[in-house]
């Protein structure tokens, strides 16, 4: 029995965190990957980064970078940004990202992350004005 545990402790149980912390990566990657596309105005590739059910609502990557440069300029052009924690919630990844924009006001930005035949990918973003602080 203490040989099973001892097992465990050095092979099995690295191995969960390891699995835990792979859509962590993926979903960071994803995130990232998209910001860039934005920076470089590439709607196109931006666009592959979200789910089926964004691209069926916006159709195009002109409608759909339309959407993003009219209604998120922080997630457009951020100043900054900073990865949060990862949480579950019904059936999907929620991503907390920190974002300051260009004029340096922050924002705790969500994305709703979902695992799809082709990865993961970004199925809507939520953005919540973060309150200016004195330093």
């Amino acid at each position: 029995m203490r040989r099973l545990i001892v097992v465990f402790i050095l092979f099995i149980a690295p191995a969960l965190g390891q699995a835990q912390s792979a859509p962590d990566a993926e979903i960071r990657d994803i995130i990232t990957r998209q910001l860039e596309a934005f920076q470089q105005d590439d709607f196109a590739t931006a666009f592959t980064f979200a789910s089926p059910a964004l691209q069926g609502i916006f159709q195009t990557p002109e409608r759909f970078g339309d959407m993003v440069t009219g209604g998120y300029p922080m997630v457009y052009r951020p100043q900054d940004y900073r990865f949060d924690s990862l949480s579950e919630a019904a059936g999907s990844s929620l991503q907390k990202l920190l974002v300051w924009d260009n004029n340096g006001r922050g924002f705790l930005v969500e994305y709703q992350m979902i695992e799809t035949e082709d990865g993961w990918r970004i199925n809507g973003v939520s953005v919540t004005p973060l309150p200016d602080v004195a330093v």
